[in-house]
């Protein structure tokens, strides 16, 4: 799924600055406002789905591009 969205572009939708963006999807951001990252979903509209229970996984266990790559599989 191909959006062809500039981060300029997106960082206006999602209400960030491009340099967040820039950060973010460079892994340069180590933590990162969940806020934030619910407007980028938002903006980019993806659904982010919860289920109470389990383990919480460490932050090394969660890889946004990975679960973005699913998502476009479908």
């Amino acid at each position: 799924m191909e959006l062809d969205l500039s981060q300029g572009d997106l960082a206006k939708r999602a209400r960030v600055s491009r340099k967040w963006i820039n950060e973010f999807e460079a892994g340069g951001k180590a933590t990162a406002e969940m806020g934030l990252v619910l407007r980028v979903l938002e903006a980019l509209n993806v659904g982010l789905d919860t289920v109470p229970g389990g383990p919480v996984p460490n932050d090394s266990d969660i890889d946004l591009d990975d679960i973005l790559n699913r998502l476009r599989r479908g």
